[in-house]
């Protein structure tokens, strides 16, 4: 039984990302890029035995599950593993609006704002506190450790497996979790 990190693959936020300053790309997919080091992830994969699938809701992370997966294993999108929300490329969408990308998922049982959100409106891009989104990672990695006796890839997002391993996966990069 293994658990495997997974980085989503290049994202229009991360080619147009320049220091600080934010390119505002809201749930930002897969560039041309991204694509391409998804595919290569996927003839990578082949020999690891995945046979279940988890990715974040955030569109470069279900792109690049889709990529690598289709017809290899069973894609789940949950939440709680998204990307720490910094940035317009981490806010979310519904489920209602994931679903029309990707009609063949489930996104019934996603809350309608999964990702941190603020009381103010009018706030386009509600940064997330450390200590929501460690508490929140802490219940994620809870939730791995109730994974048994099955081969499972995680597919999801730089800083929330930093927070998990200690160092920043490179895009598409595959690390045996446990």
């Amino acid at each position: 039984m293994a658990i495997y990190f997974i980085r989503h693959g290049q994202s229009e936020f991360n080619a147009a990302f320049q220091g600080e300053v934010d390119p505002f790309i809201f749930d930002a997919p897969l560039t041309s890029l991204g694509f391409d080091q998804a595919a290569r992830a996927r003839e990578t994969i082949a020999d690891l035995g995945v046979s279940r699938v988890i990715t974040s809701p955030l569109t470069r992370a279900i792109q690049t599950a889709k990529t690598i997966f289709d017809g290899i294993a069973p894609i789940e999108v949950q939440h709680g593993h998204h990307e720490l929300l910094k940035f317009s490329g981490d806010v979310g969408r519904a489920p209602d609006n994931l679903r029309v990308d990707f009609p063949d998922l489930s996104f019934d049982h996603l809350p309608t704002r999964w990702w941190h959100s603020h009381a103010d409106p009018d706030i386009d891009v509600p940064v997330e506190p450390a200590e929501s989104f460690e508490s929140r990672i802490a219940g994620f990695v809870a939730r791995l450790e109730e994974i048994q006796n099955e081969d499972v890839a995680i597919v999801g997002h730089g800083n929330a497996f930093q927070h998990i391993i200690g160092f920043m996966l490179n895009n598409c990069q595959i690390h045996r979790y446990r």
